[in-house]
C-alpha cells in the first residue's frame, strides 16, 4: 500500500471493451474481501461513466469522482496525470480509511498506458469482439500492463474467435505475464481479478 493514502489501480482499454462493467463487478468482490474503496472515472467531456456507477448504488456517490480529460483520454493518465492525482488525493483526504482507489481510463486504443506517478498497478481490458488478432498487434497496453484481462469471453463463438489460441498468443506477447479471462455479464473470472489486485497492491494472499 502507498505510504500516503490508498493504493491506486488503473483500468484501461479500448472503447467498449467492458471497463465500466468490470468496475461494477469488482466493487462487490472487493467489498467481500473487506476492502474500503473509491473510484475515479475519466471521460472526454462528460461524467457518463461516473453517473452510470452512481446509479448502481454499489458505492456512496461521494466515493465516485469524475475527471474530464478534454483531450485524448490517455493524456490525463500518462502525459499529465495531475487531474487524476488531485482527484485521488481528495478521496484520500475525505476517506482516511481507504484501501484502494480504482482509476478507470476513458476509452482509448491499444497504445493507452498509465503513468506510474499515478498508479501502483494497472490492468488493460480487451474483448473478444474486438478480434482475436489484438494480442498479435502487441500494443503498449497489451504488452506493458501488469495484468491483461480478456473480457466478453462468452461472445467468442458468436464472433468467430477461438479463445484458447487468443489466450496463448496474449501470454506469448506478454512473455508469460498475467492474463485473465472474464465474462462480466455472468460474473465469471471476477474473483480472480480481485484476488490479483489484492495480492499485488494490498498484499493479501489470493
Amino acid at each position: 500500500m502507498r505510504k500516503n493514502g490508498a493504493a491506486r489501480v488503473g483500468i484501461g482499454g479500448p472503447v467498449g471493451s467492458g471497463k465500466t462493467a468490470l468496475v461494477e463487478r469488482l466493487i462487490p468482490a472487493l467489498h467481500r474481501r473487506g476492502i474500503d474503496l473509491a473510484v475515479i472515472t475519466n471521460d472526454l467531456v462528460t461524467h457518463e461513466d461516473a453517473e452510470r456507477l452512481r446509479r448502481t448504488n454499489l458505492l456512496a456517490p461521494e466515493r465516485i469522482l469524475a475527471v474530464e480529460a478534454g483531450a485524448c483520454p490517455h493524456t490525463v493518465i500518462r502525459e499529465d496525470p495531475t487531474l487524476n492525482m488531485e482527484a485521488a488525493d481528495s478521496l484520500d483526504r475525505a476517506f482516511p480509511t481507504l484501501d484502494l482507489i480504482l482509476i478507470e481510463s476513458g476509452g482509448d486504443n491499444l497504445a493507452s498506458t498509465f503513468s506510474l506517478d499515478l498508479v501502483d498497478y494497472w490492468l488493460f481490458v480487451i474483448d473478444v469482439a474486438g478480434g482475436d488478432d489484438i494480442p498479435r498487434k502487441r500494443g503498449p497496453g497489451v504488452i506493458q500492463s501488469d495484468l491483461l484481462v480478456i473480457n466478453k469471453v462468452d461472445l467468442a463463438p458468436y464472433v468467430g474467435v477461438t479463445l484458447e489460441p487468443m489466450i496463448r498468443e496474449a501470454s506469448t506477447a506478454r512473455q508469460g505475464r498475467a492474463v485473465l479471462c472474464t465474462n462480466c455479464r455472468a460474473n465469471e473470472g471476477i474473483d480472480a481479478v480481485a484476488d490479483a489486485l489484492c495480492a499485488a497492491v494490498l498484499y493479501q494472499p489470493a
